[in-house]
């Protein structure tokens, strides 16, 4: 689903979007919930609850004072399938039906303090 670089010296931050709180190192690619954006936009995500840069741990209350993450929009992707099947039992009653959710692929550019 997405491409996780960790090195030990690299700057780290944890942005919420979409209702759900994301671990981000620069040149991340990361499928998030989908968003308004366009093909070769740049994002800002202005909500930052923490960052890290080698040991200097910075947590926000709740987000970091004037701390952005940009990022770069790829393309949208659908996830994998989901089966949503319902069942009674004695009453010859069946349904089924899937679900495919749509997300953004993102790349993550710059964590700005």
């Amino acid at each position: 689903m997405a491409e996780k670089k960790t090195e030990k010296n690299q700057k780290q931050a944890v942005i919420r979007t979409g209702g759900k709180q994301y671990l981000v190192c620069e040149d991340d690619i990361l499928d998030i919930e989908l968003i308004d954006a366009e093909k070769s936009k740049e994002l800002v995500f202005d909500d930052v609850l923490l960052i890290k840069d080698n040991d200097k741990v910075e947590i926000g209350e709740p987000t970091v004072k004037g701390a952005k993450v940009k990022a770069s929009f790829v393309e949208e992707v659908k996830g994998e399938k989901q089966i949503i099947f319902k069942y009674k039992a004695k009453k010859n009653y069946r349904v089924k039906t899937g679900h495919r959710q749509k997300y953004n692929r993102i790349k993550i550019g710059k964590i700005e303090v």
